[in-house]
């Protein structure tokens, strides 16, 4: 198992390629994906929010699937350090302590902005530039060829009508 750990937010789960290729870059073992059940309900009340017409029954079945395959992902007990935080939006305290409870190295964002200088006494280490450097190494561009291949087959079943995307929402 990998010994990077990265914490999901939910906008980069929000769009469901972005989902696919992040789910599939942690089950090639490149790091360890950590999320919470509240990052869940998020990115999936907002994608039912902009699209009434996809199904919620079809997106808990993602969300089953993702906690299923990734191996200890879920992260849970970590309310505790919601009060302790202290955020430019505050309605972002969860994902800092998920990520922290979860002992994430990174938290995969499109947020920056809200999460880049979180004050308080917990922080989550800026391992970014590690990342960077050790996603360059011979054994990381390997985990992203596996990674890309698995995508490619099960996108090609999918095209094939076969309905087996790993992540899919609406399509399968």
């Amino acid at each position: 198992m990998a010994a990077f750990t990265v914490f999901y937010d939910a906008n980069v789960l929000y769009p469901a390629e972005l989902r696919n290729i992040l789910m599939h870059l942690a089950l090639a073992g490149l790091f360890r994906a950590k999320w919470s059940a509240a990052v869940h309900e998020e990115w999936m009340s907002s994608l039912l929010e902009k699209r009434p017409d996809l199904d919620r029954a079809k997106l808990e079945r993602t969300r089953a699937l993702m906690d299923k395959h990734a191996e200890d992902a879920l992260v849970t007990g970590y309310e505790d350090l919601i009060p302790g935080l202290q955020l430019p939006d505050a309605d972002d305290r969860h994902v800092l302590a998920a990520a922290i409870r979860g002992r994430a190295d990174v938290i995969v964002t499109m947020n920056l902005r809200d999460l880049q200088k979180p004050s308080g006494r917990h922080r989550v280490p800026d391992r970014q530039r590690d990342f960077v450097q050790r996603h360059r190494e011979p054994e990381c561009s390997e985990g992203l060829r596996r990674a890309s291949e698995a995508k490619v087959r099960l996108d090609r079943r999918d095209e094939q009508g076969v309905g087996l995307r790993l992540l899919g929402t609406a399509r399968g």
